[in-house]
């Protein structure tokens, strides 16, 4: 025999072998199963009839043989709502939920997309769904992915346009997606407990008069309309920029928001420069936490904030431009994790760009003010014969000693800002950078504990931000320590 033909003889063998190769062989031993990334895929809670955002898994073949699936299904067909995806085939109703055409070889993977989508449910609280994705092989053998989740019916708007008297009050969470409108001739009441939900780039613009009617049991809250998981450890709730905030115009006035959690917006609350002589804006018990942009932003406006704790923004927590305004007992705590170009916990200032705002009136008592840097108080004067009137009294400040306008600045204690163990996060219960969970709420070692002052009658404040009566040393900021 010839050395060619020695060679295409073996390259006939070589071919023949790789035709018979193990990859082209499916087993039909009970033996040989399917592995899969995840054995339960969890959707937290969702709105009922909104589609959740896509999870993912992989189905992998670590058996030695080839796998074929006589059949991949949703055990319970379309009655829960799951959608589902199998290496590029869907399992809808043209072919019954289900396929046979699912085959993994050796050594080889598919993936998985599941999405959910569930009917109201007619239930007051978030209602527990489940399915079951079966693969069930040629062999016999009855593999299984659970699938659920927590349905929870909804208030679901459009837009809500307010033009008179209106009041929104709900045991339903309220989810509104394109936003609200308080037209000058209307005013909205949001009643205590109603928790209203909005979608990316809504939020509440106020040409009329806003009143939110929270309680210390029972806050009004509102938050972006995200129910699901940015990573296992961290809900969308706890990132920052969810919506937009509330934007109040120049011609709304006599705006009062009561034991409120506003969290996770874009910027918090705006106001417009309005007549500085009629009041424009109140907080009283209210959280702002957590925001893209400001806290709260006031142009030569008229405001009062009390018992308030205003938290990690990436641009200041409270920023003034002129104005007249109450800072009592408050906790400005910016402990903003995202960005290390954080703003100010307090900025006031009587100018802006190029426009000069007179800064009438501010005064800022028994209230702590705190962060991450060394100075978190800023002070921006602009040019001569422009009001600059402030005075702080009973404040714990981060920032170093002033040396100037003593005269404006009364038993404050003035943290150290080289000192990060004391002073700054130490004041608080909790500061968790990783998990950002966050419990502004003072810890035993706080110098802030017995530090107020006595204020005079028109600002004296009986109870904190959970409602607890201050005693005869009330504590500096919005929260009386507990033991």
């Amino acid at each position: 025999m010839t050395n060619r033909k020695l060679i295409w003889l073996f390259l006939s063998l070589a071919v023949a072998l790789m035709a018979c190769n193990d990859d082209d062989s499916f087993s039909v031993s009970p033996s040989n199963l399917l592995t899969f990334s995840e054995d339960t895929i969890r959707f937290d809670t969702l709105f009922s009839t909104v589609p959740t955002a896509t999870r993912t898994f992989w189905v992998y073949n670590k058996s030695g043989d080839g796998i074929r699936c006589s059949s991949v299904r949703l055990e319970r067909g379309n009655q829960v709502g799951f959608r589902v995806n199998v290496d590029g085939i869907y399992l809808g109703q043209a072919n019954g939920y289900q396929s046979s055409e699912i085959e993994v070889r050796n050594n080889d993977s598919i993936r998985v997309f599941v999405e959910l989508t569930t009917p109201n449910n007619g239930q007051e609280k978030p209602l527990f769904v489940e399915d079951n994705l079966l693969f069930v092989l040629e062999s016999g053998a009855l593999q299984k992915v659970n699938l659920n989740g927590h349905s929870w019916d909804a208030d679901i708007r459009e837009e809500i346009v307010v033009d008179d008297y209106q009041v929104l009050a709900s045991e339903k969470p309220l989810v509104v997606r394109k936003g609200i409108h308080v037209k000058e001739s209307g005013v909205l009441v949001i009643e205590a407990g109603t928790k209203v939900y909005f979608h990316e780039n809504a939020g509440i613009l106020v040409d009329g008069q806003l009143m939110c009617k929270g309680t210390p049991e029972k806050n009004v809250v509102l938050r972006g309309d995200r129910l699901d998981n940015m990573f296992d450890y961290l809900p969308y709730d706890r990132v920052s920029g969810q919506w937009k905030g509330i934007h109040f115009s120049e011609n709304s006035y006599s705006n009062v928001l009561e034991y409120t959690d506003i969290h996770s917006a874009t910027d918090a609350i705006v106001c417009d420069s309005s007549h500085l002589y009629k009041f424009k804006l109140m907080l009283d018990g209210c959280i702002i936490h957590n925001c893209r942009g400001t806290g709260i932003t006031a142009f030569s406006s008229q405001i009062y904030v009390k018992n308030t704790q205003v938290s990690n923004t990436l641009k200041d927590c409270v920023a003034l431009y002129g104005g007249i305004t109450n800072i009592i007992h408050c906790t400005l705590a910016q402990f903003y994790p995202f960005d290390a170009q954080r703003g100010a916990a307090l900025l006031f200032s009587n100018h802006y760009l190029d426009k000069d705002y007179q800064l009438e009136h501010l005064y800022c008592a028994n209230s702590l003010i705190t962060g991450y840097a060394d100075d978190v108080l800023m002070g921006s004067r602009g040019g001569d014969g422009v009001a600059f009137n402030y005075n702080f009294d009973h404040c714990i400040i981060r920032t170093p000693e002033m040396t100037e306008g003593l005269e404006r600045m009364k038993n404050i204690v003035w943290e150290e800002p080289s000192d990060t163990i004391s002073f700054g996060m130490k004041h608080f219960k909790e500061v968790d950078t990783e998990k950002l969970r966050y419990d502004f709420e003072l810890a035993a070692v706080s110098a802030a504990i017995n530090a107020g002052g006595t204020l005079d009658a028109s600002h004296v404040q009986q109870v904190d931000r959970m409602g607890r009566r201050r005693d005869e040393k009330p504590d500096v900021g919005c929260y009386e320590y507990v033991q």
